[in-house]
């Protein structure tokens, strides 16, 4: 890890880029004149100081903040940098200052004001978003229903700024969120009347193609229930001089370009337009195409915003009439006929007066006459050709005005609210502060409305800036603010600039020059903001809030007069076109001075601020009030609804003069921030204690700083221990009830305290994680050289091992040879030796051997016969061989046995015997019988032998009986087996059923045999111990009661109803039961099995009323009561459940062979008969369709509130996030307080609905759809929030996104659920927090970012990216050259330009058919439903 050098940076002037960064090369001591500087390109300067230090840099961690009163070290250049960085760097245009937005036009169509946008934002904290026009406008909207306060957007800044687009969205939020409370699609019209609006009030400038040319107040009205009721628009200064004259690259008002471009329709034909070129009011400016703009479209669709908003299309016809009639009245020209007087050509005029419907030579002569009237008489004189084009021109701007105005009015008409108004949310969208190289009147206004506004808005961040010291109970010092009464005074107060102004006015003589020299005589030198030019006398010079203007006094008597010929006006008046004398109705009213307005507008009249009542006779008197006049009434009413509401102010800023998309010019940037009043407010927020962190946040952020002794229960007074022993300075913090307060530049420190002790311990850890790594490193080297040596040695072990054993081997074979050889040598002398040695030995031993044979012989013949004598009479007497006779009496082994030891003893015997002493022993016969006795046994043995030979074939000829069959039933099972793989799956299942249940049923008939083989041996067995009892001991037991089952009664599974029970049924059975309990007390589906088994009985009784009665008045019952409580999710769970079970059973039972085969031979005999009920089984099924999609809308509805604290928010491993200062606005704590959703509060919620739905005994595969639902709402709402928030967007959220996804898997696990396809909805999400963690820097780097984030888009990578946000200082921020590289590699990707999840989406649902194995017949109706009006049948 490289760990960044802490270094102190600075803000130096720089005439190019306003503020330019260096880093401080030597500590200042105060005496020094010069510090030493390195500036960012590395060049190395002295910089001169001044009375001022130059002003620190902000710590990187907190640059790119959403709030810039999160920085720590509050001026201009941090201000400049910041909005710098998030506009340019990071792409976003909005960020909060204190209490205003700061929304940078980006030039650029943004993906960021869709409807999924205003769902995301619609009920969230302001400080939990990111900032965005919706996010002030949300606070709005809640404020007002809040504090039951009237609320004020006021939308600022200068041409091109972005003002309108601001204002058109916030009030598409007001209509989205809200909605209308009637019929009319109120909130419709109030957006309908932006384009009608802009068409003619907005026009194409240099700064601006579509430059909002008038201020304009709507207000949206609402009731009671904060449902839009109408609208109410109020203007001011219109430019009418935009009308006859437009500089170079300008043009007139839309509208006219508009009609231009539809002069071909044959509506407009009457009109005889041309191209737009041709008229003079269209083509001074030399630009009549807008680049990018279809003029043509356009006026469809102000013709179509015409018709919502109820104006008709004669009343149109004769507004583009009119407007046509302006555009050849420019075409007049004039002839001069001398110096004071001219004559007009005839066919543009006539063409004005045909579209008019005036007279021509009525208007051709006071086109060129005036009247005077004196004291005593009128006379009319001839005007000059100049002053006939100026009063040509002047007619043209009042008619233009009237029609404005006209249409302003029409407009109120169709918002008017048709109900009482309880509140309204105000939307000011206003010119800002305007300096040119010529000022004139117009700028003046406007400067002086922008006074009046900088005057309210400083005193409203002044009174919350003491509100909060006042709540947090901090003492209160003043705070001194620029105050500019002074400059208002100037413009306004008595002889001020506007009252000297209406005076000159007054004067028959009075001129620019006059009143130029009256203002010089009033204020120079007497009031230090007004100055006089040194090189003019027709100007002069305010210094304003926001810099100095000079402004030049040619013409502003004209336009504060805004003077038009009466004759004129009469002319028109008597036009028989009756659209036109209604313009001028108004101008014979009396008016009031609150109401007026400076183009002579009259708004509609407020209910919280009532304009003064106009006294009679007062009408022409306020007929002739100037332009200035009105103007200063019309801004004390504005101001005084200001007042009554709370306001929340956006300031627009214009980042180039040259609308290149997403280019920041510093100059042009902080010239605009001077003017707008976003550095006053950081300078008022800088002035006492801008940093202000909770408690719990101060923890949670430096509790790094603290030793574990210092930990105290109480957290309050933990950071005040602390705080004590790091900042010694105790002004420089306050300890408020709530908050701690910082002064400037203390956060930035304490952050240095804890990046150092951060840096301290990373390099421990680096130390110790280095010192681990070579040592095992070491380890592992010192473990491969021993392995390396022991190879070696044993290497070398081998070899000498080797050439032992090739010696040993080699002695051996020398030993052996050797041997060999000598052996060989000696065995053929030793056969030779031995065969010379058997020869002549056995040559003597026969020799010797007849020698003794011969004597031995001799001896033994008469030896042998004594001692048979002797021995005969010793050994055997003649009862002995009688015992032979008893062996055939033994066992058969036994037999064997004793006559093979009888042969032997005899054939010993007899070898012994000489031939002479068998006449001896054999005198009685006792051989005879021995003989005998032993051919017996002999056929003993012969018998036996052969029934042991017959018992073995038997047995052998059984077993190659078994064999066979068992190879016969082994081919049978293969064959059945191969026909079984042929077959379908469904099929084969049922063949295997099949043959398992044969083979059961088998197996049952050999038990039951064995069963009663056993029962008859027990009934012996009993009788045998009856019979043993005596009739006494029977007597004496008491006889026992035998419980005889009573046989039940054969069901048919069909319930029976009469016709009138039928409201009642349903009332029971559906409006008035409880879910809860019969989902825990009964079978699943109950409701659903008798209202099935009802349909039976009116089936079987083929009474085709009473079954189309039945099942409408259930579907009307089961959506009677989704109606009444379709919130509830047990309700709406139960019965998709036994709607579920409902469509089933009439599938199950509907008698259609492809639901047949999955019965039971019972449950066939329980099919329907005679209706079909196909077309109810569909309505059904759109009916659980309905009550799914209600479902989810339930269960969203529950966890919507959860998710985003639960995911994002809540730190479930604590310790890995840290949290950063957040300014003003306060986003919710991550730590859990009580209330606050967790992780934890999310699982028990699922568990909830889980537990439910299995309760209610939904299908299986429905519960899957419903969890994959429920994991999409929380991927899709977690995901959209960390698109919308750039404070979630780090390293470590990514790692506590990830470990709670893990949770959410787990709990996938534990309820078999993986299958259900829930776990690939979070797939973007992971992705998204895979994104946070992966390493962003390089080329490689990339092409795997864009290989794994294949579930998101690329406007969803490229806004992660831009969001990524460092937590603490070793991380590095992605660079904007890697964003680009990623948008290059992701560029050929084809996916939606959506930036938002669609959390509404509802994936589609299946009911796959789920048959039940209850048997009808079996179920049992509860007394607790309270039907027992039902029998069964």
């Amino acid at each position: 890890i490289a760990l960044p050098e802490l270094t102190q940076m600075v803000w130096i002037p720089d005439p190019e880029e306003v503020w330019k960064s260096a880093e401080l090369l030597k500590d200042y001591k105060p005496g020094d004149k010069v510090l030493q500087l390195r500036l960012e390109e590395g060049k190395v300067g002295l910089y001169q100081k001044t009375k001022e230090l130059p002003p620190l840099r902000n710590p990187d961690i907190l640059v790119g903040e959403n709030d810039l009163t999160a920085l720590s070290y509050l001026h201009e250049p941090a201000v400049l940098h910041n909005l710098k960085v998030r506009f340019i760097d990071s792409k976003l245009i909005y960020t909060y200052c204190g209490i205003v937005l700061v929304a940078i036009n980006p030039y650029e169509q943004l993906p960021i004001y869709g409807e999924d946008i205003i769902n995301a934002y619609s009920g969230q904290n302001m400080g939990d978003m990111d900032p965005h026009i919706f996010a002030v406008a949300e606070e709005a909207y809640k404020q007002m229903a809040r504090d039951e306060r009237n609320q004020s957007i006021i939308v600022s800044g200068e041409s091109g700024a972005g003002k309108t687009v601001s204002a058109k969205y916030a009030m598409r939020y007001f209509a989205t969120v809200s909605g209308s409370a009637s019929e009319a699609n109120v909130e419709e019209k109030v957006l309908a009347s932006n384009p009608i609006m802009e068409s003619i009030g907005n026009a194409k400038t240099t700064r601006n193609d579509n430059s909002s040319r008038f201020g304009k107040y709507i207000e949206i009205g609402f009731d009671k229930r904060y449902r839009i009721i109408g609208a109410n628009m109020r203007t001011y200064l219109l430019e009418k001089s935009r009308v006859v004259f437009q500089a170079e690259e300008e043009r007139n008002y839309h509208i006219f370009y508009q009609l231009c471009a539809s002069a071909a329709l044959p509506e407009f034909k009457t009109l005889r337009l041309g191209n737009a070129n041709y008229f003079h009011y269209t083509k001074q400016g030399g630009s009549p195409v807008i680049d990018g703009v279809d003029d043509a479209k356009e006026m469809v669709n102000t013709r179509q915003a015409c018709t919502l908003l109820g104006i008709s299309d004669s009343y149109q016809m004769g507004i583009y009439q009119i407007l046509a009639g302006i555009l050849h009245l420019g075409n007049v020209e004039f002839a001069s006929r001398d110096s004071d007087s001219c004559i007009i050509p005839h066919e543009p005029l006539t063409i004005f007066c045909d579209l008019m419907g005036v007279e021509y030579e009525e208007m051709a002569h006071w086109l060129c006459h005036r009247k005077l009237a004196t004291a005593t008489e009128t006379y009319i004189k001839p005007i000059s050709k100049l002053h006939a084009i100026n009063a040509r021109d002047a007619l043209a701007k009042h008619i233009y005005a009237n029609l404005f105005n006209w249409i302003v009015d029409h407009v109120n008409k169709a918002l008017h609210a048709t109900v009482k108004q309880h509140s309204f949310i105000g939307v000011l969208d206003i010119y800002g502060f305007e300096t040119f190289e010529i000022n004139s009147f117009e700028q003046f206004c406007i400067n002086y409305a922008n006074e009046k506004l900088q005057q309210q808005f400083n005193m409203h961040v002044f009174k919350l800036e003491q509100e909060e010291y006042m709540k947090e109970q901090i003492p209160w010092t003043l705070i001194d603010f620029y105050d500019n009464q002074p400059c208002i005074n100037l413009i306004e107060a008595k002889m001020g600039i506007l009252d000297l102004l209406d005076e000159e006015c007054k004067m028959p003589k009075g001129s620019d020059d006059t009143w130029a020299q009256k203002l010089y005589n009033t204020h120079l030198n007497k009031c230090a903001l007004f100055e006089k030019p040194r090189l003019s006398n027709k100007a002069f010079i305010i210094k304003h809030f926001a810099d100095k203007v000079e402004y030049q006094c040619e013409g502003f008597l004209e336009k504060n007069k805004d003077t038009v010929y009466e004759e004129q006006i009469k002319v028109l008046k008597s036009s028989k076109f009756k659209l036109l004398p209604e313009l001028f109705q108004d101008e014979e009213k009396a008016i009031s001075p609150t109401s007026a307005t400076p183009s002579g507008r009259v708004p509609l009249s407020r209910t919280a601020v009532k304009p003064a009542k106009a006294r009679p006779g007062q009408a022409s008197k306020e007929h002739k009030k100037t332009v200035g006049h009105q103007f200063r009434n019309s801004l004390h009413l504005l101001m005084e609804t200001l007042n009554a509401t709370t306001p929340h102010y956006v300031r627009c800023i214009k980042p180039n003069d040259f609308k290149f998309p997403f280019t920041f010019d510093e100059k042009r940037a902080v010239q605009q921030l001077r003017a707008c009043g976003v550095l006053e407010t950081i300078r008022i927020s800088a002035a006492g204690f801008p940093s202000r962190w909770t408690y719990q946040e101060f923890f949670s952020r430096y509790r790094v700083l603290m030793k574990q002794r210092d930990v105290l229960g109480d957290r309050k007074q933990t950071c005040k221990n602390v705080l004590e022993k790091l900042i010694l300075d105790k002004d420089k913090y306050q300890f408020g009830k709530t908050k701690i307060f910082f002064r400037a530049g203390q956060v930035a420190y304490l952050e240095k305290i804890r990046a150092d002790k951060l840096r301290a311990a990373c390099i421990r850890i680096q130390k110790t994680i280095r010192g681990w790594l070579m040592r095992k490193k070491y380890v592992r080297m010192r473990k491969a050289a021993i392995t390396i040596q022991r190879y070696v040695r044993g290497y070398q072990a081998r070899c000498y091992a080797n050439f032992l054993r090739r010696t040993r081997a080699a002695i051996t074979i020398q030993k052996f040879q050797r041997m060999y050889v000598v052996h060989k040598r000696y065995q053929c002398m030793r056969a030779a030796t031995i065969a010379l040695q058997a020869l002549l030995r056995g040559y003597m031993a026969r020799n010797k051997y007849q020698m003794v044979r011969n004597h031995v012989l001799l001896l033994h013949s008469s030896f042998i016969s004594t001692y048979l004598q002797d021995k005969a009479a010793l050994c055997c007497p003649p009862g002995n061989l009688k015992c032979l006779c008893c062996v055939m009496s033994l066992p058969c082994h036994l037999v064997t046995i004793t006559y093979l030891s009888c042969i032997f003893f005899l054939n010993t015997f007899l070898e012994r015997q000489s031939p002479q002493d068998y006449h001896m022993l054999n005198e009685d016969g006792e051989l005879w019988l021995v003989y005998e006795g032993l051919k017996q046994a002999n056929r003993l043995l012969e018998s036996q032998l052969q029934s042991q030979k017959k018992s073995h074939e038997n047995e052998l000829e059984s077993l190659r009986g078994e064999i066979q069959s068992l190879k016969e039933e082994n081919n049978r099972q293969q064959q059945l087996l191969a026909q079984n793989l042929q077959l379908p799956p469904e099929a084969r299942i049922e063949a295997s059923l099949q043959h398992e249940i044969t083979r059961l049923t088998n197996e049952n008939l050999v038990r039951e045999m064995m069963l009663q083989e056993q029962e008859r041996g027990l009934a012996d067995l009993l009788l045998g111990q009856m019979e043993n009892i005596s009739p006494g001991q029977i007597i004496d037991e008491p006889i026992r009661p035998v419980n005889i089952p009573r046989k039940e009664k054969d069901f048919q599974g069909m319930l029976e109803y009469k016709k009138e029970d039928e409201q009642k049924l349903v009332k029971n059975l559906i409006l008035e039961l409880k879910p809860r309990g019969v989902a825990v007390n009964l079978i699943p589906g109950l409701p659903a099995y008798i209202l099935f088994m009802c349909v039976r009985h009116a089936d079987y009784l083929n009474d085709d009323q009473k079954v189309r009665s039945l099942l409408t008045s259930t579907i009307n019952g089961i959506k009677k009561v989704l109606k009444k409580r379709g919130d509830d999710f047990e309700t709406v769970s139960f019965w998709l459940s036994n709607t579920c079970r409902f469509l089933h059973c009439l599938k199950q039972y509907s008698g259609e062979e492809g639901f047949m085969k999955h019965n039971t031979p019972r449950q066939n005999e329980h099919c329907l008969t005679n209706f079909d009920l196909a077309e109810y089984r569909q309505v059904l099924s759109d009916l659980a369709i309905q009550i799914y999609q209600q479902l989810v809308r339930v269960l969203e509805n529950i966890l919507q509130p959860m998710i985003v604290s639960g995911m994002l928010e809540h730190e479930t491993i604590q310790g890995v996030s840290g949290v950063k200062p957040t300014g003003l606005r306060k986003r919710t704590s991550s730590i859990a307080d009580e209330g606050t959703y967790t992780l934890d509060s999310i699982i028990r919620q699922l568990n909830s609905f889980h537990s439910v739905m299995c309760q209610h005994g939904m299908d299986p595969e429905l519960i899957k759809q419903v969890v994959k639902q429920m994991f999409y709402i929380i991927g899709a709402i977690t995901l959209n929030n960390l698109l919308l928030r750039k404070d979630m967007c780090s390293w470590s959220k990514g790692m506590q996104i990830r470990y709670n996804v893990s949770q959410l898997e787990e709990w996938l696990r534990d309820k078999n659920l993986m299958n259900s396809g829930a776990k690939e909805t979070l797939e973007p999400l992971i992705q998204a927090a895979q994104l946070l963690q992966v390493k962003k820097k390089t080329d490689e780097d990339a092409e795997a970012i864009c290989s794994m984030c294949n579930a998101l888009t690329t406007a969803q990578i490229v806004k992660v990216l831009n969001l990524y946000t460092p937590v603490n200082e070793f991380e590095e921020r992605v660079l904007v050259s890697f964003i680009r590289t990623i948008q290059m590699r992701l560029r050929d990707r084809k996916d939606s330009p959506q930036l938002l999840m669609d959390a509404k989406h509802i994936f589609p649902v299946t009911f796959p058919f789920n048959p039940s194995s209850l048997a009808l017949e079996t179920i049992q109706i509860p007394a607790s439903l309270g039907l027992g009006f039902i029998s069964r049948v």
